[in-house]
């Protein structure tokens, strides 16, 4: 189903893609139509000589995913096509919070017989400590500036000590033509970094690569349940009944370093004595040579998104760990990763545009991947449901009308306060029956009596449960219904990491 929505009586539309029956938020429309006060700062600023000198700014298009949800100004799910400027605020300050698949050769039988070892090896790595991912200053910059292809050309910094060993430099090549962007976004600027970069030659630790997230941030081991399209399948190495890795990730503290940034070079610009917006939210014009803000704010953006990838990175080497250490060898390939908070340029009909993705994710096809091993097959599109339901793999059709888009979740039907409440049954039945490791593990003997820790712990978890989500198989009908994308397989979970 498509609602369509009106705004500011200016007869412009937005296409709202939604499972069957069900009707838009009223709570995430109110915030669309703040959001949409952005024309009104637009007019404002035209008015202005030579604040625009290149183009005239428009916004060409705004479509909503099917998990369209309230978010923080701007919905999630927010797709925006724009001419002669951006938003930096319709990328959120996740940026390059985003998806990074993996296929293995194991099976989920080798998975459940060490699954309480594999517990205690997950929790350690990722919440006690136990990283070691050790960099030197040189190699923050050259990720920072010049991402994964940065990360490559200064591996050896690290000596191969650490997470380190399981990077080998010519499957990490290798893999940049499975990354969106080659994983590496060329930035001028490390503005505000100076002090996380270090020094330069010295290999020291920080608190941030190699995280989650808090949120709907995960990492989840899944069985491939299901295979609809056995080719595309077979080229991506994805096998009925095997293992694979989802990750869910983005940029921590430095995506919302740059966030900030980004807000604040476009208050600089903004014209003196202009009403500022009342929705907060600002435009920066393509053409715009106050303070060099335009090259600013690329940068800005681009250390985020060069740190959301390297990110994924090591959470990949984090899970890798693991297996190794219990399991013993095993294969374990990348298919895909791309973000979902993001701004992309397009070309379209000659023209060039801004499109602005927020919670949601490419979905290119087999034109938009010329050039690229997906080029026969359409680009890799990873959607997860809620913790304990069925995530899915498809593949992008290339639907302009779209935006070339599809959904990045299930998307919230519950804010995570009222999720918190009530559905004791609900919840108690997921839990007997889901296999989720946290950093808090409400079995150890000294927190059993500390009710405290234990409401945090529970009521963190109850803010994710299914009951707050959307139904991800309505979700993913109505992207094969519109052509947005084509089912692959369906992949059911075997344990969830969270923070």
């Amino acid at each position: 189903m498509i609602h369509t929505i009106n705004y500011k009586d200016r007869n412009n539309t937005i296409f709202c893609y939604l499972p069957e029956d069900s009707v838009p938020d009223k709570n995430a429309v109110a915030e669309l139509h703040q959001m949409t006060a952005l024309e009104d700062t637009l007019e404002r600023l035209l008015a202005i000589p030579n604040f625009f000198q290149k183009n005239v700014p428009q916004i060409e298009k705004i479509i909503l995913t099917p998990d369209f949800h309230k978010g923080a100004g701007i919905p999630i799910g927010t797709v925006m096509m724009t001419k002669g400027f951006a938003v930096p605020q319709a990328m959120g300050n996740d940026i390059n919070c985003g998806m990074r698949f993996y296929t293995t050769d194991l099976a989920e039988e080798q998975i459940q017989e060490k699954l309480s070892e594999l517990t205690r090896k997950i929790r350690h790595i990722f919440f006690e400590g136990g990283r070691q991912i050790p960099m030197t200053g040189r190699q923050r910059q050259a990720m920072f500036r010049y991402g994964l292809e940065g990360i490559l050309e200064t591996n050896n910094d690290a000596k191969k000590s650490g997470l380190w060993r399981y990077y080998q430099p010519e499957i990490q090549e290798r893999w940049l033509h499975r990354t969106m962007f080659r994983g590496s976004m060329k930035a001028d600027y490390t503005e505000g970094l100076e002090d996380f970069i270090g020094n330069y030659e010295q290999l020291t630790y920080d608190d941030q690569i190699g995280t989650i997230g808090g949120g709907n941030h995960f990492l989840e081991v899944q069985r491939v349940a299901e295979i609809y399209d056995g080719q595309t399948a077979a080229a991506w190495n994805i096998k009925k009944g095997a293992v694979v890795v989802m990750l869910h990730a983005g940029s921590l503290m430095i995506g919302h370093h740059s966030g900030m940034l980004n807000r604040k070079i476009c208050q600089e610009i903004y014209p003196i004595g202009l009403t500022h917006p009342e929705n907060k939210i600002y435009p920066i014009p393509e053409d715009s040579t106050t303070l060099d803000a335009w090259k600013r704010f690329w940068s800005a953006s681009g250390n985020a998104a060069n740190f959301g990838f390297a990110n994924r990175l090591f959470l990949g080497f984090m899970i890798q760990d693991v297996f190794t250490n219990i399991l013993g060898e095993f294969d374990m390939q990348l298919l895909y990763d791309a973000p979902h908070n993001y701004i992309w340029k397009k070309k379209s009909e000659g023209k060039e545009y801004y499109i602005h993705r927020k919670g949601a994710c490419c979905a290119g096809g087999c034109v938009e991947m010329e050039d690229t091993e997906f080029a026969w097959y359409g680009e890799p599109v990873m959607i997860p449901g809620s913790m304990g339901s069925s995530s899915y793999l498809l593949r992008g059709l290339g639907n302009s009308d779209s935006l070339w888009s599809a959904s990045h979740g299930a998307g919230r039907k519950k804010s995570r306060g009222d999720a918190i409440k009530g559905n004791d049954e609900a919840f108690r039945q997921f839990m007997e029956k889901f296999h989720i490791i946290t950093p808090i593990d409400p079995n150890r003997t000294d927190i059993k009596g500390r009710m405290d820790i234990l409401k945090k712990w529970e009521e963190s978890i109850r803010a994710e449960a299914p009951y707050a989500y959307k139904d991800i198989d309505e979700i993913i009908a109505v992207h094969t219904t519109h052509n947005i994308a084509a089912l692959v397989a369906r992949l059911e979970p075997i344990f969830t990491v969270k923070a």
